[in-house]
């Protein structure tokens, strides 16, 4: 397996400038490895193989450049297949740990044949509802009227529906094309678990890696893929994860919170929605529809996902040395590239299960 490499020319300039911040931060301060992590520096030697969503693509691509300056022995490639392929890849053990931006749904779980999988969250941030429409830039929507948009139910931009919540601003009587993914999505599982709770019966499509979409709907493989579809099509309108939305220069809509107000999408408006979410005991949780003034209702997390039990010790230490950068110096990275780190308090819980995982 390779590492996916020049995603986009933009990210990647993003992606030196934070390995460089924290090259410099590290050179100047002395870090304590995490709780759990194994292996002094430089001391460990092998190759990690991980695959699964690309929503937290750029931050892997990130953490495993700076990582080797820790570990310059070990050698760790993620590909940015999408969550349910990632999950799929772990449980058929082609790979050692899965990007997934959701749990593990029950019609899965056989695939792992009872062994236990550990979840590790890594970081959150902002779905946007990125869209292409010449001269609109400051675009409002509601819960009501993205599902209502996403059903098929409304087709037009100059819709009474879009423009009651847009006074003064000139819609077009331009035909709406949605843009969606292609392959099975944690991205897409989130944003529908937000029309189910926000939008209430005004959703009928369920919340699920996979929806079945208008049939005009245009499909696109990874965030990427959807990006690249609304950055080249006018009147259309997409769900793309903050960072490729910004790298690829789209423009985004603000959304009504659960507090009423209109709010656009930020690592800091994120943060505030996933402050006051409810944590199982296995680390699962979700981040949609925070409560908060300043909270983005479309705000998700993603998880590293680990066998608890490992072939080998030294594959047990490779994988507690990485997992446990990501939950430290590796949290430095996020916010240049358009992602929020996570609470304090999930932070701790996610360390402190490092030590679950043995060889």
């Amino acid at each position: 397996m390779r590492i996916v490499r020049g995603k986009r020319a933009a990210a990647g300039a993003v992606v030196v400038l934070a390995a460089t911040a924290l090259a410099a931060c590290s050179s100047s301060t002395t870090t304590e490895s995490p709780a759990g992590a194994t292996g002094a520096a430089g001391s460990l030697s092998g190759t990690l193989n991980g695959s699964g969503s690309t929503f937290q693509l750029t931050f892997q691509q990130a953490a495993i450049q700076t990582f080797r300056s820790v570990q310059p022995h070990m050698t760790v490639n993620y590909s940015g297949v999408g969550s349910g392929a990632g999950r799929a890849n772990l449980a058929a053990e082609t790979t050692n740990f899965g990007g997934s931006d959701s749990p593990i749904p029950a019609s899965e779980e056989a695939n792992f044949h009872g062994r236990k999988v550990l979840y590790f969250p890594i970081l959150i941030g902002p779905i946007t509802m990125s869209y292409n429409l010449s001269g609109v830039s400051d675009l409002k929507l509601t819960a009501e009227v993205i599902a209502g948009i996403f059903q098929g139910k409304i087709t037009k931009w100059d819709d009474s529906a879009i423009s009651a919540i847009n006074p003064g601003v000139h819609l077009p009587s331009e035909p709406i094309t949605l843009a969606v993914r292609s392959d099975s999505s944690g991205t897409t599982q989130n944003f529908t678990l937000f029309l189910q709770e926000a939008a209430g019966s005004a959703w009928t499509l369920g919340s699920s890696s996979t929806i079945k979409w208008p049939a005009t709907a245009r499909a696109g493989s990874g965030n990427g893929g959807v990006a690249q579809i609304i950055k080249s099509t006018a009147g259309a309108i997409g769900y793309v994860d903050y960072a490729d939305a910004k790298a690829a220069h789209l423009q985004f809509a603000s959304i009504k919170n659960a507090d009423g107000n209109f709010v656009a999408p930020s690592t800091q408006a994120a943060s505030q929605s996933a402050a006051g979410v409810t944590v199982a005991s296995n680390l699962t949780f979700h981040a949609v529809w925070g409560k908060g003034a300043g909270a983005y209702p479309i705000t998700y997390q993603t998880w590293v996902l680990a066998y608890e039990a490992q072939p080998n010790a030294n594959t047990a230490s490779m994988l507690k040395a990485y997992i446990g950068y990501l939950l430290g110096d590796g949290q430095q990275l996020l916010e240049p590239l358009g992602y929020a780190p996570l609470p304090g308090s999930i932070e701790a819980q996610a360390k402190a299960q490092l030590d679950m995982i043995k060889g």
